[in-house]
């Protein structure tokens, strides 16, 4: 017998049987490698398409836990940003205000005085897991209350917060906000004092500045009507990079490419487009719109989405939401080719200090030929903005309190010699 015929393989096969094995299950081996590769690819697309939810129902957009997969550094510093938080969702660590009794009252006229005006008071109260602002009026005991949830918070938290509340699909502001200096209950900024007003409505043009995207459900700008469902809270990566997903879809393929064009990137936009970048919402309300909110593409100019009214002849501008056109009037603007808000501002990380600013002004300037330096010495260096860029009362957020009245306070972007 020739044993090399018939010698048996470690599991007792032939050779002949063995190699017959390898043969017959050839064909799965490679049906079961096509089906991995398939899986993988739905997989990837599942993943893309799950991004895109969290871009709420806006088509294109991908939303900001998308860019943080690849974008980690400039992401998750982003999130602790003013711009980032300037809308949430109302929760446990977003509503800003003491709840507590005792702290949650706002007294505007107390019923107890005898003038012969009805009482007004306002209770902020936390109660089945939502929080709760609730007017209540008239003389005891026949009094009438209203209460209203909060459901959006407005606001980063450095000035103060103020609240919004749904009405079915009409969206309104709520009467009480809350002050950070004091820590204290107000009026909202603009509301009669004196008066419990909850029809307030909050128009697209004011969201588009507060949040990523909240779709109307009319063209006309003065209406408060929305998809609730389609709210995408804070100023996101793609308000300023323009709609991520071809961006995504590519790289998530491993065809994407640096430059590529299927993502903004406002650092390379000429810095005119820069500027209507920022201008978009920070630029005042001295315009008419011309397109509607939410329409803006970045890179593209404002011009086509907003109309200039005549500029203001005060000598003195307010500082409030016109940060663009006080520094265009600047010398330091007008005689630099390239400076623009990104020249101190860092958009992907939290504000710095006064001192931090006042380094980028020292990249130009000689702090011993400031006319103060001879008197106050070196430590002039950390107080450039401070004499050139001064924090003022702004006459548009007011707020009238039970008699008195409140204002924020906003750092100056005309920067010169004043008085």
């Amino acid at each position: 017998m020739r044993y090399d015929k018939c010698r048996k393989g470690s599991r007792g096969r032939t050779a002949t049987e063995s190699r017959m094995v390898k043969l017959r299950y050839t064909p799965f081996f490679f049906i079961f490698c096509f089906s991995l590769l398939h899986c993988a690819k739905l997989a990837r697309q599942n993943s893309v398409q799950s991004m895109m939810t969290q871009g709420g129902l806006r088509p294109g957009y991908v939303g900001d836990k998308a860019c943080i997969r690849c974008h980690q550094t400039e992401g998750l510093s982003y999130l602790h940003t003013s711009h980032h938080l300037t809308s949430q969702w109302a929760d446990k660590a977003s509503v800003l205000g003491n709840f507590l009794n005792g702290s949650n009252i706002l007294i505007i006229h107390d019923p107890a005085a005898k003038n012969g005006e009805p009482g007004l008071y306002f209770k902020m109260e936390q109660k089945d897991g939502r929080y709760y602002e609730t007017a209540v009026t008239g003389w005891p005991p026949d009094l009438e209350r209203r209460s209203e949830p909060i459901d959006i918070v407005i606001g980063s938290g450095v000035r103060g917060l103020t609240y919004l509340y749904w009405d079915e699909d009409r969206l309104y502001e709520l009467p009480v906000s809350y002050w950070k200096a004091g820590h204290r209950w107000i009026n909202s900024p603009g509301y009669e004092d004196g008066t419990a007003n909850f029809s307030r409505p909050v128009t697209p043009r004011c969201m588009e500045c507060h949040a990523a995207y909240l779709q109307p459900l009319f063209s006309d700008p003065l209406m408060n009507a929305y998809n609730k469902d389609s709210f995408v809270p804070g100023i996101a990566c793609e308000t300023c990079h323009g709609p991520g997903q071809k961006h995504l879809s590519k790289q998530m393929a491993g065809l994407g490419a640096k430059g590529d064009g299927t993502i903004l990137n406002p650092a390379e936009f000429p810095r005119e487009r820069q500027m209507d970048l920022c201008a978009l919402c920070h630029n005042g309300v001295q315009r008419e719109e011309i397109a509607p909110a939410f329409s803006y593409v970045p890179g593209e100019p404002l011009s086509q989405y907003f109309r200039p009214l005549p500029a203001s002849s005060e000598e003195h501008p307010d500082v409030h939401g016109d940060q663009i056109g006080l520094l265009e009037k600047s010398r330091c603007y007008r005689e630099s080719k390239t400076m623009t808000c990104s020249t101190c501002h860092d958009v992907h990380a939290p504000e710095k200090t006064a001192a931090f600013y006042s380094q980028r002004c020292l990249q130009c300037h000689a702090w011993q030929s400031c006319g103060k330096a001879k008197v106050l010495g070196a430590k002039i260096r950390q107080n450039c903005t401070t004499c050139h860029m001064p924090v003022e009362p702004t006459q548009v957020i007011v707020s009238k309190t039970a008699g008195k009245e409140i204002r924020a306070m906003m750092r100056n972007h005309w920067i010169k010699i004043y008085p």
